[in-house]
């Protein structure tokens, strides 16, 4: 019998391709991936213990814990593709260096175009005070409109708001466990008038308080029985130095010789 095509004997239909799978996680992009991420912890940490308070309630950690995951996010698309081009990252990454060192000197020459170092030191240092001159520190704005300095009370790094209407200089509560303070067996016998009503604190000498080269002993605190979110830096400090002015948005610090 003669095959004529019929439908016993037409061809067998061909079984459905498997779909590709993924291309497997090179060990180099996850070792990459790893590192930039230990590094995005280091740099968490640093700024944490370079800046003291400046990330203290519930909010700002879930903004830091939410910028950390979004960096994890983004970051693993290292994870898929073949061998890394590591000339086409270090363009890449000079790219945008180049980016960021553009708009931080844009940043910083958007007024005068005199003390050019200066400024761009202030911008850079944030809440630690610059040098401006003889017996001279200048402090930046932030951005909220207040002035923030990191000082050193008994060698521990604080975190201080300028407060010009305060007439003590307050630590937290927070801040206070940090220098190791028993919180539990001060006692809060001085009242004081805040915008919530009266507050209480207790009474503290440090051996020593510095903002920069600017260093007080036998200095009088008090510690603060209410949370705060920054302990302040009040007239018994300023009052003791040579004069404080501002100007713009800088603090300048002047101290007798």
């Amino acid at each position: 019998m003669t095959d004529d095509g019929g439908p016993w004997g037409r061809p067998r239909p061909e079984a459905p391709k498997a779909a590709p799978s993924r291309a497997p996680i090179s060990r180099q992009r996850l070792l990459v991936w790893i590192g930039l991420m230990v590094a995005v912890g280091a740099a968490v940490w640093g700024l944490a213990q370079a800046y003291p308070g400046a990330v203290s309630s519930g909010e700002d950690w879930m903004w830091t814990a939410r910028s950390v995951a979004l960096i994890a996010l983004l970051s693993s698309a290292l994870l898929r593709g073949g061998p890394i081009r590591w000339g086409e990252k270090a363009r890449h990454v000079a790219l945008w260096a180049g980016v960021v060192v553009v708009l931080i000197l844009g940043y910083s020459y958007r007024g005068e175009l005199t003390g050019v170092v200066q400024r761009v030191r202030g911008e850079l240092a944030g809440a630690r005070p610059t040098e401006s001159g003889d017996h001279e520190l200048v402090v930046t704005q932030a951005r909220g409109g207040g002035f923030f300095v990191i000082g050193q009370v008994n060698g521990e790094a604080v975190r201080f708001m300028v407060d010009t209407g305060a007439s003590d200089t307050v630590l937290s509560p927070a801040d206070a466990r940090r220098l190791g303070l028993d919180l539990d067996k001060l006692s809060y016998g001085r009242p004081s008038q805040t915008a919530n009503g009266v507050g209480y604190g207790a009474d503290f000498k440090a051996d020593s308080l510095a903002v920069g080269p600017i260093r007080l002993t036998d200095m009088p605190l008090i510690v603060n029985q209410a949370a705060m979110d920054c302990s302040l830096l009040g007239m018994s400090f300023l009052g003791k130095l040579e004069s404080f002015q501002v100007k713009g948005d800088k603090l300048y610090l002047r101290w007798r010789g």
